[in-house]
């Protein structure tokens, strides 16, 4: 099947489960549609079990033209960051830029270690013994939060303000802190890079750091081009290059492309928005970073139920599996709850937002991702197996109780004001 082909597929199978969803199900679009694509696997794999095998063969030749991790980490992940950062209030962010700043990057490495360390536990115990290394780099790509998955939920559902923007600046920037943690380890599991402290360092710090100073100036470079154009035909496209040439450009510099478009998005978002653009601009950015985002997403989730078509389920992988989600669960809950032993940030971190933290800290495709450019070695089977059951429960079980438990916070966070007020 040609690319033409292959995507057309896809966006037949989105609008068609957009519509079952929208009529039927009512489920927030992201899990509607993933569920009703994983359904559609299970019902596929169900009837290759029981002799009908030309319609599994069909999908599996269909999946097999679409590179996921390509796909989204090179091509939709730009697009879905930029529209989720480009409605990020930056005063709001820079008021919990140091509860998000603890999260990204403490949070990240502290479940890294919890998980990895505890991964190498479960599949010794299973006779399926994996090197530390690896476990540590599963660790390290199923920590961060997805924000393509979180700001999905997050637009259903009425959280409290303070923790809306805890959530949103966290998987914003953890994603692009998981994925230099999940690069630096893989490097030093090939043997690419040296496990010394100075050569982790500095390749993070240019990753990190470089990554968010290239989005600052690229940034600044479309915010002055904004300036002087009055057109919004102009200025979409503006954005648009801005987004796909600053992506490509900050990866072939080796520094981080999701953190880059994340500032840049931000930049654009707020001082763009208020100073470079005309009311009329700011509509049609709005709706069309808005429809972008929206088919996009609809694609990636069809894509992540596909995916079940192309893994081979073993029974040690998944008990593995099973046993990982609560770990997985743990490391989250440790890594939020240790802000709430800082004095300056222990108000920030009462036991209701750790729960909705722990609870509201989705993975998704982006994991997957990491885990399908994993080099074919023999960990990665399991690997991949593991990450691919987290993220379904992830997203189907955490995120359709996700929207009671933030509730639930914003409704305890009412009260504390109301008693803080009397």
């Amino acid at each position: 099947m040609t690319l033409l082909g292959t995507a057309s597929v896809l966006i037949t199978l989105a609008a068609l489960f957009s519509y079952v969803n929208y009529r039927f199900l009512k489920l927030p679009a992201s899990i509607g549609l993933m569920l009703s694509a994983f359904v559609t696997s299970l019902v596929i794999v169900g009837l290759g079990k029981i002799g009908s095998h030309e319609l599994e063969d069909l999908a599996q030749k269909a999946l097999a033209n679409v590179d996921f991790d390509q796909t989204l980490m090179q091509g939709m992940l730009s697009f879905l960051l930029f529209a989720g950062a480009l409605h990020i209030n930056l005063d709001d962010l820079a008021g919990e830029k140091w509860a998000i700043g603890f999260l990204v990057s403490l949070g990240v490495l502290i479940s890294t270690l919890i998980i990895g360390y505890a991964a190498y536990w479960v599949f010794a115990l299973l006779g399926h013994a994996i090197p530390l290394i690896y476990c540590l780099v599963f660790g390290a790509l199923i920590s961060p939060t997805d924000p393509i998955a979180v700001l999905s939920i997050l637009k259903s559902v009425g959280a409290d303000k303070s923790l809306e923007v805890k959530m949103a600046g966290e998987s914003l920037f953890n994603d692009g802190v998981g994925v230099v943690v999940f690069l630096v380890l893989l490097s030093i599991a090939t043997g690419e890079h040296a496990a010394t402290p100075a050569s982790v360092l500095m390749l993070s710090l240019q990753e990190v750091v470089g990554g968010g100073l290239f989005g600052l100036l690229a940034g600044l470079l479309a915010y002055r081009m904004l300036r002087r154009v009055d057109d919004y035909q102009v200025e979409v496209l503006i954005t648009l290059a801005l987004v796909m040439g600053g992506y490509v450009l900050a990866t072939t510099l080796h520094l981080s492309g999701p953190i880059a478009i994340v500032v840049a998005g931000l930049l654009i978002g707020n001082h763009g928005r208020r100073l470079a653009m005309s009311k009329e601009t700011r509509e049609h950015l709005d709706t069309f970073w808005q429809l972008i985002d929206g088919i996009l997403n609809a694609i990636l989730f069809v894509l992540i139920g596909l995916e079940a078509l192309l893994l081979h389920f073993e029974p040690t992988f998944a008990m593995a599996a099973v046993l990982a989600i609560p770990v997985v669960l743990l490391a989250r809950l440790v890594a939020v709850s240790l802000p709430a032993l800082v004095p300056g940030l222990r108000r920030e971190f009462p036991p209701k937002v750790i729960v909705a933290l722990t609870w509201g800290g989705l993975r998704g495709g982006i994991s997957i991702a990491m885990a399908l450019s994993l080099p074919d070695v023999a960990a990665r089977g399991a690997l991949v197996t593991v990450t691919y059951v987290v993220v379904v429960f992830s997203i189907l079980v955490q995120g359709l109780t996700v929207a009671r438990v933030l509730r639930g916070s914003a409704a305890q966070a009412s009260s504390n004001a109301r008693a803080a007020d009397e």
